[in-house]
Formats: structure tokens, sequence, C-alpha cells
């Protein structure tokens, strides 16, 4: 089995949905999954888990993104991007001062209205569902964090801007609710995302390129013997968690460290007590990545917060 995660370029056209779908038939494997919706007229930077890492899906939607975009000002669309039917025009006649200060309000948290055209769901319907269906719901309010805007380019009615962002933030609502604070409205024209944690847009691949490699460091192998070593695009597991520091279990306790078990001070190899300030990933004496574990003070020992037994 192939256990890791990849870094794919989305390109513009597919759905998340289809890269993962395109990835199935290239890798022959079914346990996989993606880090966070990406829409079809957006592109850029998509971790596709496969194997036991499909277990790190929910912790890399959780971090922070990068993302590209071109805010159209003076043009409102149902979608909130220029793919929308347009619901009304506006001659942008704003300074560009102003456009940088109502950019720059924006950085911090703010509370967002999710768009209608979106995948979240609402009584177990998704809201773009809805919409398609020309129903409009109520959604509440969340708030997201936009940690940094560095604004590229000004060229009215078009502004260029780099969006450092909080999971659960929507690029074009930002860009929607920054031409209602101008007054002339706004919607997003293009979206690249850069960056997704510590998976950048350098070193993402495109769906043909990562089928080029499997044909080539595969050759001769049969998909049954394919494992995430033997592909140079596959990331490991615990690369995700380098944050953490390490520690290793020693030999003689690894049957209860391969089922699951706690692990007390004296089973390890080497300890350090600054590990109970925060999780730490725990490996066996073959250098194997079991999963991040994080000190109990009551027990005074480790429990198990995510197993990936890649034993």
């Amino acid at each position: 089995m192939i256990n890791g995660i990849i870094n794919v370029y989305k390109e513009k056209g597919y759905t998340s949905f289809d890269v993962v779908a395109k990835l199935r038939g290239i890798l022959k494997t079914k346990k996989i999954g993606h880090t966070g919706t990406l829409d079809p007229d957006a592109e850029g930077v998509l971790p596709v888990c496969l194997g036991k890492a499909t277990k790190i899906c929910g912790l890399l939607t959780d971090k922070d993104k990068e993302y590209e975009t071109v805010m159209m000002l003076g043009t409102v669309t149902d979608t909130q991007d220029i793919s929308g039917a347009v619901l009304s025009e506006c001659e942008v006649s704003v300074s560009e001062q102003e456009v940088r200060d109502a950019v720059m309000s924006f950085v911090g948290t703010y509370m967002q209205i999710p768009p209608m055209y979106s995948a979240l769901k609402v009584d177990g319907k998704k809201l773009c569902d809805l919409a398609r269906a020309g129903v409009t719901v109520e959604r509440k309010a969340r708030p997201v964090t936009i940690f940094s805007v560095e604004i590229s380019e000004i060229s009215l009615p078009r502004v260029r801007m780099r969006v450092n962002c909080s999971k659960g933030t929507y690029i074009r609502t930002l860009c929607h609710d920054i031409g209602e604070t101008l007054g002339c409205g706004a919607c997003m024209e293009t979206l690249l995302r850069t960056r997704v944690s510590e998976f950048g847009i350098a070193d993402a691949l495109r769906l043909p390129e990562i089928e080029a490699l499997v044909k080539k460091e595969a050759a001769g192998l049969m998909p049954e013997a394919w494992s995430g070593e033997t592909f140079s695009f596959v990331r490991a597991a615990d690369t995700v968690f380098l944050q953490y520091q390490s520690g290793v279990i020693r030999r003689e306790f690894a049957n209860l460290l391969y089922n699951g078990n706690r692990m007390r001070r004296e089973m390890f190899l080497e300890y350090h007590s600054e590990w109970e300030r925060d999780s730490i990933r725990i490996y066996d004496e073959e250098g194997k990545f079991i999963g991040i574990y994080k000190f109990d003070p009551e027990r005074e020992d480790y429990k198990p917060i995510k197993l990936f037994m890649e034993t």
C-alpha cells in the first residue's frame, strides 16, 4: 500500500474530486483523500493523502493557507466570482488609497458569511445544490482570520493581492466584502492557492507529471508491490509533524507500541522532560513512524493522538 502525501497542482477545470478520481487510477489505490476543496476555476496546491496518511486530511484542512487572487471591482455576481451571473455593475471611481485602506481593514479576524455557492451543508444539503435550485437559505457568519494581505498591483478595476488566511476563509467572499466596503461591489476574477501549511506551489506536481513519474519509477513492479518509498514524489506522513520533537521506543516494548498502547517514560530509548509540554512524534527502533502522542499529566504517560502504524 502507498502511504504518504502528494503535493498536487490542481489545474483549472478540474474539481478536487476529479483529482482524487484520476489519482486512484494512476496509483491503483482506493484509500485516498484530498485536504480541502478548490473550486473548478481555481488552481494551485492541493495536498492529497494516501493509505494510512488519509488520517492527516483533517489536520491539513485546518492549516493556514496562502492565495494569490485578482479582485474585480465594480462587478457583483451570484457566485461571488467572475464565472457567476452578473447581479450588478458599477463604475469604479475609488482611489488607489481607498482601495488599500479597504483591503487592509480586513486584516485580522472578522465574521464572514459563507457563500451560497459552496460545499457547506445545511440540514444535510449542500449550499451549492440549493443555490442551483434557486433556493437561498440563511447562513450564520463565522470567524475567519486574515493573517496578512500584500497588494502587488492595482490597475483599476483590478486589484492583485496575496492573502494569508485561516481555514474556512472564502477568498471570493473576501473580495465581495471588500467591494461592499468600497461601495462599488466586487467579485473574484482568478484564484491561485500557493500554499497549504508547508506544502508550496514550487514543488506541486500536475497530474500528467505524476503519471509520467509512476511509469518511470514503478517500471517492472506490480501495483501490489508499490509503497510510498517506491515514488520520489510521495512524502512520508511524519513530514507534516516536523514541528514536534521525536522519541524512540525501546525494542522490548514494540508489541505494546504496535498495539496502540500508551507509552511510559521508561519505554523510551532516551527521554527528555520537555517533551511533556507538547505533542511528540514516536518511532520504533527501526525508524518506523508510529504516530503522534501527547503527555497525560494525570497518568504520567503518553496517550496516542493519531496512529499511522507504518510497520
